[in-house]
């Protein structure tokens, strides 16, 4: 698909880089300050970088990906100095958390200073600004020598891309080049902590935790009890300009309709069953992306029937270990794609942590379609 614009007209070069000295992140760095598109690995997802103070570069970003221009854009840097001068206002509780958390998976949205032009911010006052872990994120900022502004490498509402061949599949043709540092740790987008407010707000969970950040700052609101399985951050009306990436918009969904399954495994296992006893042909190839819980009550059997009639079944590590889904998710769902499912069946993790973040994707990914069994 083009974009408006003609966006898929560039020749994408894919480059395999296995250590942050490899002279072609430098290069990567030139074509940044340059006014040139990017795709980089960052220990959460990939990003699209752009230089981040030029105003027709960062209008790129949102052509290949085809996103909301009211859709804001997390500007990338390499140290804590670096993100005060990007900002108007900074507290003491942006001290604690980039002390803390930096370099790390959390965003902070802050007072922004005047050099930043509109488009990254989309018109707000704040700016969102984080420092990645990732050595090849750190060594390609450094540089380029400029703030890299850089949402997820993929097409708008796509599953965000965890591998470089997931950035190829949305971007191939529309950026310029593609780094290629290897799998993101991960797997999920970063948190993001409102601080210009007070007090403070997650305006997406992540892997730093709502927990952690109470601990560290105080009172902050957001998901009020991390037992909840309802709206939670990213709830904002159609009407309100979005603060953060991710709040607005439907995001990270696959191509095949999909339902999130809430429950036990005894009862997952039990629906899962149920699809898997219609008549030949009845259902329509589905995948089924289930907990070794589930699987275990599945039984040998069920899995075996279901490769047979075609249906794809994934597991998605253990349900008191959200990380290992977090790992795994956007993975799994675009081999539902490229395995041709005509739906998908997900199922939940606990609750707890990091499972929060999980299951804000989750509830994005499927549109709101939630069997509660």
């Amino acid at each position: 698909m083009l974009a408006a614009d003609g966006a898929r007209q560039k020749k994408t070069r894919l480059w395999r880089i296995l250590a942050p000295e490899d002279p072609r992140v430098e290069e990567a760095g030139r074509v940044l300050r340059d006014g040139g598109l990017v795709a980089f690995p960052t220990e959460t997802v990939y990003g699209l970088g752009a230089n981040g103070l030029d105003e027709k570069a960062v209008a790129g970003i949102y052509a290949a990906k085809g996103r909301p221009a009211d859709n804001p854009l997390i500007l990338h840097v390499i140290s804590l100095a670096a993100a005060k001068a990007l900002t108007r206002h900074w507290d003491s509780r942006a001290q604690k958390a980039a002390e803390k958390f930096w370099p790390g998976p959390l965003t902070m949205v802050l007072p922004a200073a005047p050099r930043i032009p509109s488009i990254v911010t989309a018109g707000l006052d704040t700016v969102a600004i984080r420092v990645p872990a990732d050595p090849v994120a750190q060594a390609l900022i450094g540089a380029a020598g400029v703030p890299v502004a850089a949402p997820s490498a993929n097409l708008s509402g796509r599953p965000s891309p965890t591998r470089a061949l997931h950035v190829l599949e949305d971007m191939d043709g529309r950026i310029d080049v593609i780094l290629d540092g290897g799998p993101c740790a991960v797997g999920l987008e970063s948190t993001i902590l409102d601080l210009s407010v007070t007090p403070p707000a997650v305006l997406r969970p992540g892997a730093v935790t709502l927990r952690e950040l109470r601990r560290l700052l105080g009172p902050v609101g957001g998901e009020a009890d991390e037992a909840t399985v309802g709206p939670g951050p990213g709830a904002a009306s159609s009407a309100a300009p979005p603060k953060a990436p991710g709040m607005k918009y439907r995001h990270y969904a696959p191509l095949a309709p999909a339902t999130l399954l809430l429950g036990e495994p005894a009862a997952i296992a039990a629906a899962a069953a149920r699809l898997l006893a219609s008549p030949p042909g009845s259902l329509p190839k589905t995948a089924f992306l289930l907990s070794q819980e589930t699987w275990l009550l599945l039984g040998d059997a069920a899995s075996a029937t279901a490769k047979k009639a075609g249906h794809y079944c994934l597991r998605l590590g253990r349900r008191d270990r959200p990380a290992e889904m977090a790992a795994l998710l956007y993975e799994a769902l675009r081999a539902c794609d490229r395995a041709g499912a005509a739906q998908i069946f997900i199922e939940g993790c606990n609750p707890r942590g990091r499972g929060v973040a999980v299951l804000n994707r989750l509830r994005k990914a499927v549109g709101g379609k939630i069997w509660h069994l």
